[in-house]
């Protein structure tokens, strides 16, 4: 088990593994497609992006509305295949790791590689359970997105499983461990 703090250096990163599993403390940001969409936008037009991609985590996610007395709704991860148009881009730009469920395609397998991140799965279907490790949401961008709005989640001990490491080795080849996520 590993505890990594963020922002995510390569020092950090490097000796992850294919079914590694992390706990995840400090700040990681949401978005889905349309703040991708938007962030794409802002980076080819040379506009500012509305968080530092720099060395951060993009966790693929749109919390429900937080009920009363809570921090969060619930906040599980949606399927990342959607925004492997606009990884790529994001990883040259300097974003160290992402957070969702399901594979990747090969050009964001490469891109992993060639930028060295990494990417975590988390477990669908349990966004409920995922809420109760963010301590703190604060909005960030695209308010008008709703759902899909950016919102920096501080969490501590945020559970995932490394699912392609920085030198592309994924759990869905057939010689990398297995786990729960496959």
């Amino acid at each position: 088990m590993f505890h990594i703090e963020t922002p995510l250096t390569p020092n950090k990163i490097r000796d992850l593994k294919v079914g590694d599993e992390v706990l995840l403390n400090g700040s990681i940001y949401t978005a889905r497609d349309q703040a991708h969409k938007r962030i794409e936008f802002a980076i080819l037009k040379k506009r500012k992006v509305p968080f530092p991609l720099e060395q951060q985590i993009i966790y693929y996610c749109g919390p429900t509305p937080t009920p009363p007395n809570k921090i969060i709704g619930s906040c599980g991860p949606t399927t990342s295949l959607r925004m492997d148009k606009y990884t790529p881009l994001l990883l040259k730009n300097g974003l160290k790791g992402m957070i969702g469920k399901g594979k990747r395609g090969e050009e964001v397998v490469e891109a992993i590689k060639k930028y060295k991140a990494v990417y975590f799965v988390a477990l669908g279907g349990c966004g409920a359970l995922l809420s109760t490790f963010v301590e703190e949401k604060e909005f960030v961008a695209y308010r008008e997105l709703s759902v899909e709005a950016v919102w920096r989640l501080g969490v501590k001990n945020f559970p995932a499983i490394v699912a392609i490491d920085c030198c592309g080795r994924s759990i869905w080849s057939n010689n990398e461990k297995r786990t729960a996520f496959q």
